[in-house]
């Protein structure tokens, strides 16, 4: 176990009838934080379950978060590579999902991976670490990328009729994750009224491609407060405050190994038409554990984002 601080979003600068704010392509946003001390409970020992069917850790369902060995056959160069971490690395990932997802005897219909972020804990990286509880979809968001990925619409709407997640595959790369560690936080310990939707802001681009992965640049600090550039494409929950919340991860966690982060779930138990003791999603963050060693590399981790859809 370890101990640090997690910035959540600070309930006080929040006003009423007006939509909060983030950019995706720099650490930026409409509101304040809210610094909070909470322990982290090392869960490495989940790495040695199988998929079992209500085992905390292994079972995607119980708290929303699952972690698995699975080494993978795409190198470190690999991952600099766009058009390979797209057929290379993704078919890898679609693969994970089938085995570990089906435990529970519900065969998938289809998988749809849509998205990817690679992070760098670089000062000079487009995407860094993000050191903030949320969650990366909420339900209205999960069904607008539902509606934007999969084509011709009468598909879609089947699809949205049975059970569908989206799911975040975590994994580092290179080295181990010691440097800026992904926390989870169990899906149980946490209430309704602890989640604010936010709007995502991404930069509006002219090259008449829809699709968002791989195109991050930085952008000038003299622009950050504008939002003049940016466009809505997406809805995260920001999340509040919770002296209940149960934070967890795993300790030096290595590029052999893999964590599913479910971002929503319409079978998630607060939602209608939901089942009894689902997990609907897991707030997750990075954070700074005190335990990690001086001159540790800093972190390198990719992040894929899937549709998964059931029969």
């Amino acid at each position: 176990m370890t101990s640090s601080t997690f910035r959540y979003l600070d309930p006080a600068s929040i006003t009423a009838g007006v939509a909060p704010w983030a950019k995706v392509d720099v650490d930026h946003t409409s509101y304040s934080r809210k610094t909070v001390t909470k322990d982290v409970t090392n869960f490495s020992d989940c790495l040695d379950i199988h998929s079992k069917v209500g085992s905390f850790g292994a079972d995607i369902d119980v708290a929303g978060f699952a972690v698995y060995r699975s080494p993978s056959a795409t190198t470190p160069e690999d991952f600099e590579d766009d058009k390979t971490v797209r057929t290379k690395y993704y078919a890898e990932v679609e693969a994970l999902l089938r085995e570990r997802l089906q435990h529970s005897g519900q065969k998938i219909k289809r998988i749809e991976i849509f998205d990817h972020t690679i992070r760098k804990h670089d000062p000079g990286a487009a995407r860094q670490p993000v050191q903030q509880v949320h969650v990366d979809q909420t339900p209205k968001a999960a069904e607008a990328r539902v509606r934007r990925h999969v084509t011709p619409k009468e598909e879609a709407d089947a699809l949205l009729q049975k059970r569908y997640q989206l799911i975040n595959v975590w994994r580092p790369i290179r080295h181990p994750a010691t440097d800026f560690p992904l926390a989870v936080i169990d899906y149980r310990t946490t209430a309704p009224e602890d989640f604010v939707a936010v709007s995502l802001l991404y930069p509006k681009r002219d090259d008449g491609d829809d699709d968002d992965r791989g195109k991050e640049v930085r952008p000038s600090q003299e622009t950050l407060d504008s939002l003049e550039g940016y466009e809505v494409k997406g809805e995260t929950y920001g999340v509040l405050p919770n002296e209940s919340h149960k934070l967890y991860y795993i300790k030096d966690m290595t590029p052999g190994e893999a964590m599913f982060i479910k971002c929503f779930d319409s079978w998630g138990d607060r939602l209608p038409g939901g089942k009894k003791g689902v997990a609907g999603l897991t707030p997750h963050t990075a954070f700074v554990d005190p335990q990690t060693p001086e001159g540790t590399p800093g972190r390198e981790s990719i992040e894929v984002r899937c549709l998964v859809f059931y029969e």
